[in-house]
């Protein structure tokens, strides 16, 4: 699917994992004790940055590992690890959150339906993207299918299986002037979702791919007389679209203006206008990422979600793509969160080693954007259920391997960074026996 396409990033290995699921978190059969692997990147795939370039480092001395054989009376397996998280407010099968699907054409086809459905059978949180009803319309009045926001609310809470998971619904500056949450929160058919506690509100400051920008992406000429009373619309200069594409109107919506005090006064307006609702925000990548995440928190946020600079877009400024924003890396340097407080992060997400290293750097759990739009693309009905087996069982090899057996216990000790000053190592005093 080429809108899906982008450079460096590994679409085939992401669509195999969805057709195949768990046999591709292993070499193929065939290669096995002909072959020699991990001696060089598997492919030419993106430049690494830091956090693929940083390693996991087991220990020799595991004293969970102990505690956990004792527990269970026989030596415990990867199959031990328990992935079960507590993020946003709500509980999830595995520390991990399908991250938002805007109202671009390629996540409005049937793929945000699709996704919907399976990410509420495997249990996981699902993030519906801002503008999807100021563009696609609330769906109000009994219409809860199609691409309208309560469509895809409806897919997902109708496929429902276990305890686990919710819907976060985004708004950014064209949503708040739809009402677009006060919409969702008075209709009769979100309320088994507010009952449960599984229904949450997500405040956008901005995205991983285009941080100080709002949302852009094409349309044709008719959707943009349909939308210029809500954003900004201009023709393309030369009327002759945007390499290739058919529409030739750029539709831009406003980032938003925030300082301090207001994203602390949005917070907690947001509590007290939702009490049944948990209340999210959203950060770019910005150079004050840190300050920015305390006064989220401070003001009572369940949870804030950073994207990296990695993160995915429907459509943006190539400037901006190559060089705007800070690293996930550098987003996790900067941010610690303290006892309580949920840090979620996306942006080139879609395997465990890259995941457990977000885990380990202080991250509650990880969003799937481009991977699970390009999981449900190639199948439908299953894609994004494999390819979070394939996932789940990666994050249970690899956590059990540094000798743990939740999500929460990794910690900076987990990982090697080759690119911060090294500490000598800790002299540890000479083993005496008895």
């Amino acid at each position: 699917m080429s809108s899906l396409h982008a450079d460096g990033y590994p679409e085939a290995l992401v669509r195999a994992r969805a057709r195949e699921g768990t046999a591709q978190v292993f070499p193929p059969a065939t290669s096995y004790g002909h072959e020699l692997f991990g001696a060089a990147p598997a492919g030419p795939g993106p430049a690494a940055d830091a956090l693929d370039r940083a390693r996991l480092v087991p220990p020799a001395f595991m004293p969970l590992r102990l505690e956990k054989l004792i527990e269970l009376a026989r030596e415990p397996l990867y199959r031990d690890v328990g992935l079960t998280t507590v993020l946003g407010g709500f509980s999830a099968a595995l520390p991990l959150y399908v991250s938002a699907f805007g109202s671009t054409q390629v996540a409005s086809r049937d793929l945000g339906l699709a996704a919907g459905r399976q990410a509420a059978r495997l249990g996981i949180p699902m993030v519906i993207g801002e503008n999807v009803g100021p563009v696609n319309g609330t769906g109000r009045l009994g219409e809860r299918e199609g691409r309208t926001l309560l469509g895809r609310i409806g897919a997902y809470q109708d496929a429902l299986e276990g305890p686990g998971g919710g819907i976060v619904v985004q708004q950014s500056t064209e949503d708040a002037d739809a009402e677009i949450w006060n919409l969702i929160y008075s209709d009769p058919s979100v309320q088994p979702l507010l009952a449960s506690g599984r229904l949450a509100f997500e405040l956008k400051l901005g995205q991983g791919a285009k941080p100080g920008l709002g949302g852009m992406t094409l349309v044709d000429a008719e959707s943009a007389r349909r939308l210029e009373e809500q954003y900004a619309v201009e023709p393309v200069a030369g009327g002759d679209g945007l390499n290739g594409s058919t529409a030739k109107v750029l539709r831009s919506s406003c980032p938003g203006t925030f300082t301090q005090d207001i994203l602390a006064h949005q917070v907690r307006l947001m509590r007290n206008n939702f009490p049944r609702a948990r209340i999210w925000v959203k950060l770019p990548p910005s150079r004050d990422v840190r300050e920015a995440t305390a006064v989220a928190w401070a003001a009572g946020a369940d949870a804030v979600t950073v994207d990296g600079a990695e993160g995915g877009t429907g459509w943006a400024p190539l400037s901006f793509l190559d060089s705007v924003g800070l690293p996930l890396a550098e987003c996790l340097r900067r941010v610690r969160p303290g006892p309580g407080q949920c840090l979620l992060v996306s942006g080139r997400m879609w395997e465990g080693a890259r995941a457990v290293k977000a885990l380990a750097s202080g991250a509650t759990a990880i969003g799937l954007g481009r991977a699970a739009l390009l999981a449900v693309d190639e199948d439908q009905d299953r894609g994004l259920e494999r390819l979070v087996r394939a996932l789940a069982l990666e994050l249970r090899l690899l956590i059990s391997a540094l000798g743990k057996y939740r999500p929460s216990d990794l910690g900076a000790e987990d990982l090697w960074q080759p690119d911060a000053p090294q500490e000598a190592p800790a002299l540890v005093p000479e083993y005496a026996p008895g």
